[in-house]
Parts: C-alpha cells; sequence; structure tokens
C-alpha cells in the first residue's frame, strides 16, 4: 500500500509539472527550464522550513512565487526568440540553475539539502493542486485571456492585429507555468526529505515535455494524462525502468507517426461527450 501511495504522490507531482510546461506552451513558448524552476521551488519552499520554521503550505507558497518571479525575468528575453532558441535559452537557464545550487553551500551545495520536513499528507496536498490546476484550466480556457493564449501560440501576427497585447500574454504564461512549476518543486521536496541540485537536471525537463506530447497538447487534459500515465508504466513494469528514456523515445515516435495531436484531443473530448449524452438520454427516457 505504501508503494502505491508513493507511486501516486509521485504522478500527482509530474501532473502539476506537465501543467507548468503546458502553460507556456499555449502561448507557443516551448521551455527546457521547467526543471529549474521546480528546483528554485524545492530549494525555496526547503529554506523556508528548515532556516525559518515557516509552516508548510506558506512555504509552498513562497517558494511558488520565487520560481514564478523568475520565471517573469526569464521570460523578457525570451520574448524576443522563439524556436531552437527559446529552447537554447530554457535549457541554458535551467543549466544555471543546477550550477549555481551546486556552489551555494547555505543549501548543501553539491551535497544536497538534508532535514527537510516530511510531509505525512504529500499525496493530498499534490491532489489538491492538480484538482485546483483543473478548475484553473477549465476557467481559462473559457476567459478572454485564455482565448488570447491560444491565438498568440497560433498566430503572432494575427494576434497582434486583433489587439492581443503579445508581450504582457508571453510574460503572464511563463511566470505562471515557473509558478505552478515552483508549487510542484515544494511538494517534492518534503515529500522526499532530501533534495540535491542532480534531481533537476535538463532531463526532467525533457520527460515533461514528454508527458505533454504523448498525452495531448490541444486540451490540458491531455498533459495531465500523458504525467499520470507514463509516471505508472515504468514503476509497475520495473523490468523496463532502466529503460525509461529509451521507453519514452519510442512513443514520442509512435506517436508522432499514428497520432500527432495525443491520445487526447478534441476529437476525444467531442466522442465522449456524444456517448455521455447518450447514455443520459437512454436513462432519463
Amino acid at each position: 500500500m505504501d508503494y502505491l501511495i508513493s507511486v501516486a504522490t509521485i504522478a500527482g507531482i509530474y501532473i502539476i509539472m506537465a501543467m507548468s510546461f503546458y502553460l507556456p506552451f499555449m502561448t507557443g513558448q516551448i521551455s527546457l527550464g521547467q526543471a529549474g524552476f521546480m528546483a528554485i521551488g524545492a530549494y525555496g519552499s526547503a529554506v523556508c522550513s528548515v532556516k525559518f520554521g515557516i509552516p508548510y503550505v506558506p512555504a509552498i507558497l513562497i517558494g511558488g512565487s520565487v520560481a514564478g518571479i523568475v520565471g517573469f525575468f526569464v521570460g523578457i528575453p525570451a520574448l524576443r526568440i522563439k524556436g531552437i532558441y527559446l529552447l537554447l535559452l530554457t535549457l541554458g537557464f535551467g543549466e544555471i540553475i543546477r550550477v549555481v545550487f551546486i556552489n551555494v553551500e547555505y543549501i548543501g551545495a553539491a551535497a544536497g539539502f538534508p532535514g527537510i520536513p516530511y510531509q505525512d499528507h504529500s499525496l493530498l496536498y499534490s491532489y489538491i493542486m492538480v484538482f485546483i490546476l483543473i478548475i484553473f484550466f477549465s476557467r481559462l480556457r473559457k476567459s478572454r485571456m485564455g482565448r488570447a493564449f491560444h491565438a498568440v501560440g497560433s498566430d503572432e501576427d494575427a494576434a497582434e492585429v486583433i489587439g492581443v497585447n503579445i508581450t504582457s500574454v508571453k510574460l503572464i504564461a511563463f511566470s505562471t507555468g515557473g509558478f505552478i512549476a515552483g508549487i510542484g518543486g515544494g511538494i517534492f521536496a518534503h515529500y522526499q526529505e532530501y533534495i540535491e541540485p542532480l534531481m533537476f537536471d535538463v532531463m526532467h525537463s525533457v520527460e515533461f515535455i514528454v508527458f505533454t506530447i504523448f498525452g495531448g497538447i490541444q486540451i490540458f487534459w491531455g498533459p495531465m494524462f500523458g504525467a499520470f500515465v507514463l509516471t505508472m508504466i515504468p514503476e509497475f513494469l520495473r523490468v523496463i525502468q532502466e529503460w525509461r528514456m529509451e521507453l519514452f523515445g519510442a512513443l514520442l515516435i509512435i506517436m508522432m507517426i499514428l497520432r500527432p495531436q495525443g491520445v487526447i484531443g478534441l476529437d476525444t473530448i467531442q466522442g465522449l461527450k456524444k456517448v455521455s449524452s447518450r447514455i443520459l438520454g437512454r436513462g432519463l427516457s
């Protein structure tokens, strides 16, 4: 039972991280720096808890806020670039954060940061955050800001012509994505009780991208589904645990060939709505 709780908790944290990537992705910004924001949230909340004795929830929120502020400033140079250059910028940011934490003695440097208070209810907190994100993205999708996000992601020039402030939209998306990643990092730190810079390398950012692409990029349910499934499969099939990244690579290739929109697409949602309406219609009749 403890093993199932552990796997489910990590899956919940990875869902949060996948959503932190998906938010800036809505505006056309592909970030390889989400592990860096996760590290900022993890270390920030750990410092609040260990060094200053701040309670769990405020510590998590402070760590997330610091990550969001850093995301805002990282997003400023990201406004002028896109595509492979944005990937390189965010990749460099993630590596800079990791190297900085390796050299800061106050937080344990390369030896890591031990003694973080363990949170017994990490599973509950992680899925409370997932539930909040479901509500947030559901409301965002139908809001003016959500439509602006999709407009910028589809065609920046057209969005600017119809009056969308591209600068503010991109900065809001990038900083909010950083905040969400920071929250995920804080939950992760208090669940693991120990963190080190190597836990937040660029390969974790790649995993979050894989979750999103596998699950689907057309609607927010896709990244959630991808993160949950791709976290669970290697854990229950321990034989392929060492081949985790190879499995992800193969899945990406297969998805790009057979279903580039991901497992969960708009057509999937529409199909489920039709099925549910028919079932409800029969039940009412």
